[in-house]
């Protein structure tokens, strides 16, 4: 039990776009809670914090919930250290957080939301950017994570039968290569089409943009076809609209 001392932080995950991918445990927590934070990403990303906006607008129906947007800082590329940038990230995000709190509930008890795109658990770093803030209880709601709605959206299965699948990032396919054990491969964060230093034989693609909008894109097929088509897709979509949220499965077959 949340002592009545601390201030309440409720990650909430809100889906990939939609509405209606809203939990009706997100609903409730959104209504119960005192404040609720909506980050800014500039410009270019705007479509982020107008969607957060949109939700508040559609389901929020509790008059004393307060609205407190911040500018998220930007992480500090100049160090070489791919950890220490992101250390050094989390903890002006948790200064940001930590300012806006105090500014709407100076000193107070109460409840904070904070809507997190697609699920807390997978590829967000909001729970360990949480646990920096003193006297704040931390509870989180699950969301639909992006790779539900893509495999939905393509109507394929996350597994073979029986088989495992493994989740990683696009730097880590680039680096790595194809990990050992696993056929299936969802691959998040790339912002390079990582899959193109791949040997292409025998391996097929499902890939989404902002899987869960209505701008949403889908493609899929033989990784050798699909390669061409999915760079200039991705490059002109994130021409258009100064930002690109994509993820891809890949399946490698049995060639022998």
């Amino acid at each position: 039990m949340t002592s009545p001392s601390l201030k309440r932080l409720v990650l909430i995950g809100i889906g990939t776009g939609g509405l209606d991918q809203l939990t009706l445990a997100a609903v409730r927590e959104i209504n119960a809670a005192d404040l609720i934070l909506i980050p800014r990403k500039g410009a270019s990303k705007a479509d982020l914090a107008d969607l957060r906006r949109e939700i508040c607008a559609q389901v929020l129906t509790n008059p004393a919930t307060l609205i407190g947007e911040f500018d998220l800082p930007v992480r500090n590329e100049a160090t070489h250290d791919y950890r220490e940038r992101v250390e050094d990230w989390h903890d002006a995000i948790a200064q940001v957080w930590t300012q806006t709190i105090e500014e709407h509930l100076p000193g107070g008890k109460g409840q904070i939301a904070l809507l997190i795109w697609g699920d807390p658990a997978l590829y967000d770093s909001s729970l360990r950017i949480a646990r920096r803030l003193p006297d704040v209880a931390v509870e989180v709601v699950p969301g639909l994570m992006s790779m539900n709605v893509l495999t939905a959206a393509h109507g394929i299965t996350l597994n073979e039968v029986g088989e495992p699948f493994l989740v990683t990032t696009g730097r880590r396919l680039r680096d790595d290569g194809w990990p050992q054990g696993v056929d299936t491969l969802v691959v998040m964060l790339d912002g390079e089409c990582s899959f193109r230093h791949l040997d292409p034989a025998g391996i097929t693609i499902w890939w989404g943009a902002y899987v869960g909008m209505s701008s949403q894109i889908l493609l899929a097929g033989p990784l050798q076809d699909m390669t061409p088509t999915i760079i200039e897709t991705r490059a002109k979509a994130r021409a258009e609209r100064g930002w690109i949220m994509d993820i891809y499965l890949l399946r490698r077959h049995s060639t022998g």
